[in-house]
């Protein structure tokens, strides 16, 4: 017997599932967000549904938007639930359930209501996550994509825009008009300096159009930097039948994540935020050091488990975590190349905080596949791994298991493992990406011609002859060898 999760069935539920001590009716609007996804329920709105729960903040209530059509199904689904949404701790001492009441309502995933509710003076902070490959970023070049359809439309139809960016400067319009304070941009996507992408890509899009609103925006509009982490796997019938059998709960919109969240922003918030400093944020004048930690050892951690296991036939990130060699290599890697680029952090401890990554990979309740981790390395290359290989060039730094991981990608690109099963295509670039990796076994440098990837990298001699050099391991001795070389205790 299962209860259809809604505000009327929240005093039905298991008294082992957490639910809001405070009232609904209690909280106001103060957050606009878009991109209403599982990370964002499992970290913005659980940071506001804790911070909620201490009896502050309840004018700055969640209410949710979107820009794609999947936006849609996102929004029945929890309407169907009064916006409440089940969020499972996936902790390896006992699972917790907690229903998150932080999101009061969502917008009409329509461009007109969304520019409408944005340019509503109760919003103060607009936020997003809406991927890293979101912001209009040439990968050539590394600044805005001007020439993007959606670019190029939302510039010659500013009223009548498609991207959330469009929408952003079309609520800005009427909010200057009305005279009226512009609310904070606050990017939440798991990227380099995601609010100077973020500025760069709204005051850009208005320059085409609106030379004037890009000069407000620059001089007005803040953009604060984020760092923000949680392992937040898909939702499956894997997890929708765990609320059932498990808590009891009928929801099809439940979270499942890790029992770790972090989040450290900048403290630029001009028209006021939530106080969530009492809920475990961190508010910093600069958050780069943080933002670098997370993405090289965590984000270039994940990527360098992904492809020899992918090649090895692992299939749960846990599983592969409980191969010795695979452990081995990771930390290998982390404290040989990734850490020596960081600079130091007052308070942090690099060793540690490498031990807490490996244990929460090492989570068999998590169920994060390999496959996932795999996706789309035409674009996590250039961000979690190649930026620390150059880095290590320049500083005259070890390069070696960075050119081994870019090997392993290489040889996943190939499109199969190592007993000759597929791996299905996950990159918009994979017909390309196994064209240049399946012509690198006579020619390594083949695969280092993809120069939206790779750009200056290609011509880099110590980086080529590495990679070639541990390509052909690879190639004529297998993942296993090529790691057991690395760390030093293979017989090759």
């Amino acid at each position: 017997m299962t209860t259809p999760l809604s505000l009327s069935a929240l005093d039905q539920l298991p008294q082992s599932v957490e639910t809001p001590g405070y009232r609904r009716d209690d909280l106001s609007p103060g957050i606009l967000h878009v991109g209403v996804g599982n990370f964002h329920r499992a970290h913005m709105g659980y940071y506001l549904d804790r911070l909620f729960e201490l009896g502050e903040s309840h004018d700055w209530a969640l209410v949710g938007a979107g820009v794609r059509a999947g936006d849609s199904v996102m929004r029945a689904r929890l309407e169907r639930q009064d916006w409440l949404t089940t969020l499972i701790e996936l902790d390896p001492k006992g699972l917790n359930a907690r229903v998150i009441g932080s999101m009061i309502d969502f917008v009409d995933v329509d461009p007109q209501s969304v520019i409408a509710a944005m340019a509503d003076p109760a919003i103060r902070i607009l936020s997003l996550t809406i991927t890293e490959g979101g912001y209009y970023v040439d990968a050539k070049t590394d600044g805005f994509d001007a020439s993007h359809p959606d670019m190029v439309h939302d510039a010659a139809h500013p009223d009548e825009p498609k991207s959330v960016f469009g929408m952003i400067l079309a609520a800005l319009r009427r909010r200057r008009a009305a005279g009226l304070p512009p609310f904070t941009v606050m990017s939440c996507d798991n990227l380099p300096e995601n609010g100077h992408v973020c500025a760069r890509t709204v005051t850009e899009l208005a320059q085409l159009s609106d030379p004037d609103l890009a000069l407000w925006v620059r001089d007005n509009v803040a953009f604060p930097n984020s760092m923000v982490d949680c392992i937040t796997p898909a939702t499956s019938d894997r997890e929708r039948a765990l609320v059932r059998e498990r808590f009891g709960i009928s929801d099809d919109a439940v979270v499942v994540c890790e029992p770790f969240r972090q989040w450290v922003l900048e403290d630029n918030f001009p028209q006021g935020r939530p106080a969530l400093e009492r809920v475990g944020a961190e508010f910093v004048n600069d958050v780069s050091k943080h933002e670098l930690m997370k993405l090289r050892i965590l984000n270039g951690g994940h990527a360098a488990i992904a492809y020899p296991s992918a090649l090895l036939g692992h299939h749960f990130v846990h599983e592969a975590m409980a191969d010795p060699l695979i452990t081995a290599w990771l930390s290998a890697l982390e404290s040989r190349e990734i850490i020596p680029t960081l600079d130091p952090i007052e308070g942090v401890n690099f060793a540690s905080y490498l031990d807490l990554i490996v244990s929460r990979f090492a989570n068999p309740e998590i169920g994060d596949t390999i496959a996932r981790l795999c996706q789309d390395g035409s674009n996590r290359q250039p961000k979690f791994i190649l930026p620390t290989l150059a880095d290590g060039l320049r500083g005259d730094g070890a390069i070696d298991g960075l050119a081994q991981e870019v090997a392993f990608w290489c040889r996943y690109c190939e499109g199969s493992d190592e007993a000759g099963n597929a791996l299905p295509p996950n990159d918009d670039n994979h017909e390309m990406l196994r064209r240049l990796a399946l012509a690198s076994r006579q020619d390594p440098q083949a695969f280092l011609e993809n120069r939206a990837v790779f750009g200056a990298l290609a011509d880099n001699p110590r980086f080529c002859k590495s990679f070639a050099e541990r390509l052909t391991l690879i190639h004529e001795h297998g993942v296993r060898a090529a790691i057991a070389d690395y760390l030093g205790s293979g017989a090759i």
